[in-house]
């Protein structure tokens, strides 16, 4: 069998679960497009085609405009923050000490707890009166009297930053790990020799090396956070004043609170756009580094 017959068997192969995936991912998109486009709000039997006036009013809606600012600085901050301590932990776990395995398992813990329950577990940290954040604050002496993290507006969209953070930084570490471990260890004892400092060998062999896998990690983690929902509207629902509403949030809210299907359907849409574009960048970003990383290589 030549080459061009064993492709063409591969891609038959392939087909059916090729045609599966297409069509439970592109059917759900379609039907959110659909409904976009019509009047359709079920209490009162109302179903009219709109055509693109919710896209009209939704680009006009100063809420919107705050939910989608309110997404995009969730997301940026809490990959930023996941991607730095996943690469310091990842680093340190990565050496060989007595206890390494029973580390990486406790690392894991975060990953492994059910969202709503870490976000209620943030919840109770964050309490004004009886939380422990507050608790120690105080004993410490660094503030005179209980902070309400939850309802301050410009204190709310952090405190879940955080807690988003110490949920998901162990799924960065682990990929991380299994990404160092691949790093050649001659390549260590080749820069020492050269005279290498260990901060050096960090950014001339582990950070090349690890760009690939950083790419991936940051691109699964931004999408996630773009589409983050669960953590957010057990926090806060939102609040207070909209100051951590995201788009996900907002489109539930629309969608199954004043039931206006098409409204909500079309805030869908655009959240799928944008998740699209800043993925589509990232993928364009991270070709361009590893082009100019490449044409560097002797």
């Amino acid at each position: 069998m030549n080459r061009q017959s064993e492709t063409r068997t591969g891609y038959l192969l392939l087909f059916p679960a090729l045609f599966i995936l297409t069509l439970l991912a592109l059917c759900p998109i379609l039907i959110l497009f659909w409904l976009s486009m019509r009047y359709r709000v079920l209490p009162f039997g109302i179903d009219l085609f709109a055509g693109a006036n919710h896209y009209v009013v939704l680009l006009q809606a100063p809420r919107f405009w705050n939910s989608l600012g309110v997404t995009l600085y969730f997301a940026a901050l809490s990959v930023a923050l996941e991607v730095l301590l996943g690469l310091s932990i990842a680093l340190l776990l990565s050496r060989r000490f007595r206890g390494a395995g029973w580390a990486r398992a406790l690392i894991l813990l975060p990953w492994a707890i059910p969202t709503v329950v870490t976000a209620k577990l943030w919840d109770w940290i964050y309490h004004p009166d009886l939380g422990v954040l507050n608790y120690l604050l105080q004993n410490l002496g660094i503030t005179t009297a209980p902070v309400n993290w939850l309802g301050t507006p410009s204190l709310a969209i952090h405190a879940a930053i955080i807690a988003d953070v110490w949920k998901t930084t162990p799924f960065v570490v682990i990929l991380l790990l299994a990404g160092l471990a691949l790093v050649p260890r001659d390549l260590y004892q080749a820069a020492a020799l050269d005279g290498a400092s260990s901060w050096q060998s960090f950014v001339h062999v582990t950070l090349p090396l690890l760009r690939p896998i950083l790419l991936v990690v940051t691109l699964f983690r931004t999408i996630d956070a773009l589409r983050a929902f669960d953590l957010l509207y057990v926090l806060t629902g939102g609040g207070p004043a909209d100051a951590t509403e995201t788009l996900s949030i907002y489109a539930y809210k629309i969608l199954f609170q004043t039931m206006q299907f098409g409204y909500g359907s079309a805030i869908g849409v655009m959240l799928f756009l944008v998740v699209a574009m800043v993925s589509l960048l990232q993928l364009w970003l991270g070709r361009q580094d590893m082009r100019r990383l490449v044409g560097r290589t002797p």
